[in-house]
């Protein structure tokens, strides 16, 4: 996953509120996809979950786009430099931050989202990469955030469970939230995103409509024990449970894109009769859609992926990717902003009583793909 922050010019003021009423029905209401291709929006009581806009909605209107903190022109980062930007601008406001747990094109839509919630509230907020997606660097760029004094943090944990105790410090000096990946064990006021076990089990349903006749299958994910890869994975097993699917293995990365690339090539050598691929993270489907092509499998192979990268996309189109599991990080970019600036105001009335607050996800295949593309342009002001 690889992205750098880049200048947003203002958007005019009708794109601007029509991508917001868009959000707020977004938030509002399930996905008009079928239910048993949509997770239930709503507080969920187990696994992890996803927001649409916080339970008690900010009205005001007005927003600003994000610029980049510093230069962002090249597109590349080095270990210990986040890739970041600022949206919204000039002292005297609401300082807060989004800190992902990697960098990636998945990223892009979140920060979309991140912008126009700093836009409507006039807040200044900071959107960090961790540029080698590891927990050392993604801490070393909280502790910079925190020596700046943000009055809060959403964050999607790279390592959770060895976090616990470092998360626990940051959310005793700021407002601090999980996104897109939880620390359910952790201090964390609430984790706004996806029920990634639900997700997973989607997934497990896609796998068995793609290889009826069952067979052999490998999962592929950058690290196997953040908590939305754990939760993915469970729902996909339970799902298949009973069923002539096998899980041969799982194969981890570090997000290191090049080696998912090379562990799906090489996946497919030493499993000759593997019927399917599983991309758990969202660059794992377009390095097994690029593996897949250069061994001359489409077809004999069938992918599922993820998220809506557009190699997945291109592979859903052509044929070689049977389906992918859609989350909606442009809300969870905006539903965490406008959460943090109500914690940062003392307002803890956006936090649902279980600390969960779910955004459905979508199965998108080569039915729905036009409409959905459709959607996501108007959404994003068709950029």
């Amino acid at each position: 996953m690889n992205i750098s922050a880049t200048s947003r010019s203002a958007r005019p003021l009708a794109a601007v509120v029509g991508a917001c009423a868009l959000l707020l029905l977004a938030g509002c209401h399930n996905n008009s996809a079928p239910n048993n291709d949509t997770t239930p929006s709503g507080n969920a009581s187990g696994g992890a979950a996803t927001p649409g806009t916080p339970n008690s909605s900010a009205s005001s209107g007005g927003t600003t786009t994000g610029t980049p903190s510093g230069s962002a022109s090249s597109g590349k980062t080095t270990p210990g430099t986040p890739s970041s930007g600022t949206s919204g601008g000039g002292s005297g406001q609401t300082q807060l931050a989004f800190v992902t747990n990697n960098p990636s094109d998945y990223w892009k839509i979140c920060n979309k989202g991140v912008d126009a919630a700093a836009k409507k509230l006039g807040d200044k907020v900071q959107f960090v990469e961790p540029a080698d997606g590891t927990a050392a660097t993604q801490k070393q760029d909280v502790d910079d955030l925190l020596a700046k004094g943000v009055k809060g943090i959403a964050i999607s944990p790279v390592d959770p469970p060895n976090q616990t105790d470092y998360l626990n410090t940051v959310a005793a000096k700021t407002n601090l939230i999980t996104s897109d990946s939880d620390a359910p064990n952790s201090n964390r006021l609430c984790y706004i995103g996806t029920d990634n076990h639900a997700a997973g089990v989607m997934a497990g349903k896609l796998i068995m409509q793609a290889i009826p006749k069952g067979g052999k299958i490998m999962l592929f994910v950058g690290k196997s024990d953040a908590q939305n890869a754990k939760d993915r994975i469970s729902g996909i097993q339970d799902a298949l449970k009973g069923s002539n699917i096998t899980i041969v293995d799982t194969r981890t990365d570090d997000t290191d894109h090049a080696r998912a690339k090379q562990n799906a090539a090489d996946a497919i050598v030493s499993n000759p009769d593997l019927a399917g691929m599983v991309g758990i993270w969202s660059y794992n489907g377009p390095a097994i859609y690029s593996a897949v092509k250069g061994a001359n499998k489409q077809g004999k192979i069938q992918i599922i992926a993820f998220d809506q990268e557009e190699d997945t996309m291109n592979g859903i189109k052509d044929g070689t990717i049977a389906g992918t599991i859609v989350q909606q990080p442009y809300q969870f970019g905006y539903a965490s902003v406008m959460l943090l600036d109500q914690l940062a105001k003392g307002n803890k009335s956006g936090i649902p009583a279980n600390k969960l607050d779910i955004v459905p996800t979508q199965v998108i295949n080569k039915s729905n793909i036009a409409a959905y593309e459709a959607s996501q342009a108007k959404l994003l002001g068709g950029s």
